[in-house]
C-alpha cells in the first residue's frame, strides 16, 4: 500500500541543521493517531474490519489524494490504530485533510470494492487548535444512519532518532481460555501531557502459554516517550480471542527511564487487574512480567546514507509481450505517438529522472522480456534493449528511451510474461555487492497477467536478503490482482514456506495516476513520488538488517593555494 508514513523525522530548522548553499521550507512534523467509536457494523455474522484512509488536498489543484492507511483491525467498532499519520504543519497555510472509514472484506487494494462507513472534513489546524490537539468528530456520508464518531489526536514530533530494541517475557499469567491457557499479547501506550493515552506498539501472540516469550521488536524512542524520558509507558496485557472479544488479564507502568535499566531486579512488573484486586482480599497479581534485553541505536536516515557515498542503481525491464498489441497501431500500449509518450516510455521517464539523481554515472541497464528476437526468432525473457548482451548499459533516461523505441522495430512481441528472469539478472549483480556502498533499483513496466508466479515470488523472496528494491508499474486496463500479492504491504510475500525477509516491492497501475486534463506531467509526477515513496525505507531496512553504518563524509578539501599547472 503506498502511502505508507515514514518514521522517519526531522524536526524544525535549529542551529545544528543550518546548511548555507541550501534552501528549505521549515516544517514542524505532526503526528495524527487516529481512533473510532460506535461505527457501523456492516458485517453479517461478526463485527465490522474497519481501515481509515487519510486524503490531502493539493493547494492548487484542490485534488484529494491518498495519503495514506491505517492498518486493518478486525472485528471491532471501536478500533484505536497503532499506524500514525506524519505531516508537515505549516502555520501559515489551510491544509484540508479527508478522512475515509472503511470496512474491509477482502485483500483488494481497490477501495471500491469494500464497504464505506462514513467519512470526515477537517484542517491539520482544527485538530491542532483543539483542546489537548484532540478533535472529535461525527462521521457523516451514508444518508439516514448514524456513522460513529471519528477521534484525531496531533502531537508535535520531536527530534529524537533513536530506536530501542527490547524483549519481554512473562511468569504465571491467568489461565483465561477454557478449554486452553491464555494466548497473551501486549498493547504498549504512551502518555499524553493531557493524562490520556496513545497507542504505540503491539506484540505479536504467543499460542496456548501462561508464561510467554515474546520475539523482540524496535520502536522509535519518540513514539514511546516523544523525548520526555521519565513519561508513564503503560502496558496492557490481553488474552487473544478469535472473536475480536480480548480477555484483558492485567496492566503495569513503566517508563523510558527504568526501561534503560535492563534486566535488574527493577525490570520485573507485576500484571495487575484494578477490578480483581477490588473484588479479591487475598490478590496479589495476574503474572508478572520481566524485561529480557534493551538496547538503543541512534537511526540513520536515507541522506545519511546518500551522504556517505551509497550509490542507487537503476535497471529497467520493459515487457514486451503480444498482449500490449502492435506497435504500428495506435490502439497498442506501445505505440510511438509523435506528439506525445505512451504509458510505458511516461512510466520510464517519471520514475528514471528522480533516480537518476542518486547515479554517479548515469549509465542504465535496459532489459526487454517476452519477444522473439532476431535472426532466429528464439524467445527471450531477459534482452538488452540496445542488442549488447555484453554491455546493456544506455546512457542516461533518453538514452533507455532511444533503446527502447529502436528494438520495437527489431522485435517481435510474443510472450508469456515472466519475470523471475529480470529480478534474478539485477540480484545477481546485488549480490555482489552488499556492503551497503550500493543499492539497486528494477523498474518493472509490464501490461498484463504474470505468467510464472510461484518463480517471481521464489525470486523476490530470495531478492528481499540483497541490497535491491523493484517497482512495478502496470499500464493499460488489465486486472492486476497478481501484482498486489507481489507488493507485499499487508501480507509479506512467501515462497515454499519462507517468508522474504523485507518487504521490497511496490506495485501501482499507471491508470490511477493519468490526469484527466491530460497534463502528462502532473501525472509523472504523481507516480514518481508514489513508486519512489517507499525506496528510502527499503534501503534503511536492508542496512539494519545488516548492521551496516553510513560511511563517515570524507573531510571538505579546502584550500587557498591552487595546484600549480604546467602550461601546454
Amino acid at each position: 500500500m503506498e502511502g505508507d508514513v515514514t518514521d522517519t523525522v526531522e524536526a524544525t530548522a535549529t542551529v545544528c541543521d543550518f546548511d548555507p548553499m541550501s534552501g528549505s521550507i521549515p516544517a514542524t512534523k505532526v503526528e495524527i493517531t487516529v481512533s473510532c467509536r460506535n461505527l457501523l457494523d456492516r458485517d453479517t455474522f461478526s463485527k465490522s474490519d474497519p481501515l481509515v484512509v487519510l486524503y490531502t488536498q493539493g493547494a492548487e489543484s484542490k485534488q484529494w489524494r491518498e495519503f495514506g492507511r491505517t492498518e486493518v483491525i478486525d472485528n471491532t467498532l471501536n478500533p484505536d490504530f497503532v499506524r500514525k499519520y506524519i505531516l508537515d504543519y505549516f502555520f501559515e497555510e489551510k491544509q484540508n485533510l479527508r478522512f475515509d472509514v472503511y470496512d474491509i472484506d477482502s485483500k483488494s487494494p481497490d477501495l471500491a470494492k469494500h464497504d464505506f462507513l462514513g467519512q470526515v472534513y477537517c484542517t491539520l489546524g482544527e485538530i491542532v487548535g483543539s483542546p489537548a490537539s484532540r478533535l472529535e468528530k461525527q462521521l457523516v456520508g451514508i444518508p439516514g444512519k448514524t456513522c460513529g464518531t471519528i477521534i484525531l489526536s496531533a502531537e508535535e514530533l520531536g527530534n529524537c532518532r533513536d530506536y530501542a530494541t527490547m524483549q519481554f517475557c512473562a511468569n504465571k499469567l491467568d489461565k483465561k481460555d477454557f478449554f486452553g491457557k491464555s494466548d497473551p499479547f501486549m498493547v504498549f501506550y504512551r502518555s499524553n501531557e493531557d493524562g490520556t493515552f496513545t497507542i504505540c506498539h503491539k506484540t505479536e501472540v504467543v499460542k496456548n502459554t501462561l508464561n510467554p516469550v515474546w520475539e523482540p521488536f524496535s520502536i522509535p524512542v519518540r513514539a514511546l516517550c516523544n523525548g520526555d524520558y521519565e513519561r508513564t509507558i503503560k502496558v496492557e496485557v490481553y488474552d487473544w480471542d478469535r472473536d475480536g472479544s480480548h480477555d484483558f488479564i492485567g496492566e503495569f507502568t513503566t517508563s523510558y527511564k527504568d526501561l534503560c535499566r535492563c534486566q535488574s531486579q527493577l525490570n520485573v512488573y507485576e500484571v495487575v487487574n484494578p477490578k480483581k484486586k477490588l473484588k479479591k482480599k487475598r490478590y496479589i497479581n495476574s503474572g508478572t512480567v520481566s524485561l529480557l534485553s534493551f538496547n538503543v541505536e541512534s537511526e540513520h536516515t536515507f541522506l545519511d546514507y546518500i551522504k556517505g557515498g551509497t550509490q542507487i542503481h537503476f535497471t529497467v525491464a520493459i515487457d514486451f509481450t503480444a498482449s500490449n498489441g502492435n506497435p504500428s497501431q495506435s490502439t497498442s500500449l506501445h505505440y510511438m505517438n509523435p506528439y506525445q509518450m505512451n504509458a510505458y516510455a511516461m512510466a520510464l521517464k517519471a520514475v528514471g529522472e528522480i533516480i537518476q539523481d542518486y547515479d554517479s554515472d548515469k549509465m542504465f541497464p535496459a532489459l526487454g522480456f517476452g519477444a522473439k528476437l532476431p535472426p532466429d526468432g528464439r524467445v527471450s525473457h531477459e534482452f538488452p534493449l540496445n542488442g549488447n548482451v555484453e554491455n546493456p548499459y544506455c546512457n542516461g533516461i533518453e538514452g533507455i528511451l532511444e533503446a527502447y523505441h529502436q528494438s520495437l522495430k527489431t522485435v517481435q512481441l510474443y510472450g508469456p510474461t515472466n519475470f523471475a528472469p529480470v529480478v534474478n539478472h539485477v540480484a545477481r549483480y546485488a549480490a555482489a555487492v552488499q556492503d551497503g556502498s550500493q543499492y539497486f533499483v528494477l523498474l518493472i513496466i509490464t501490461d498484463g497477467v504474470i505468467s510464472d508466479m510461484a518463480q517471481t515470488k521464489e525470486a523476490i523472496v530470495n531478492a528481499a536478503k540483497l541490497p535491491m528494491s523493484i517497482i512495478i508499474v502496470g499500464v493499460g486496463q488489465a486486472e492486476f490482482d497478481a501484482m498486489v500479492e507481489l507488493d507485499g504491504d499487508d501480507v509479506r510475500i512467501s515462497s515454499r514456506g519462507k517468508l522474504a525477509e523485507r518487504d521490497i516491492v511496490q506495485f501501482v497501475p499507471f491508470r490511477d495516476y493519468m490526469d484527466r486534463t491530460g497534463n502528462h506531467v502532473l501525472s509523472m509526477a504523481r507516480l514518481a513520488k508514489d513508486v519512489l515513496a517507499e525506496i528510502p525505507d527499503q534501503l534503511i531496512s536492508y542496512m539494519k538488517s545488516r548492521a551496516i553504518k553510513p560511511c563517515p563524509l570524507p573531510p571538505v578539501y579546502s584550500s587557498c593555494v591552487q595546484p600549480e599547472t604546467e602550461s601546454v
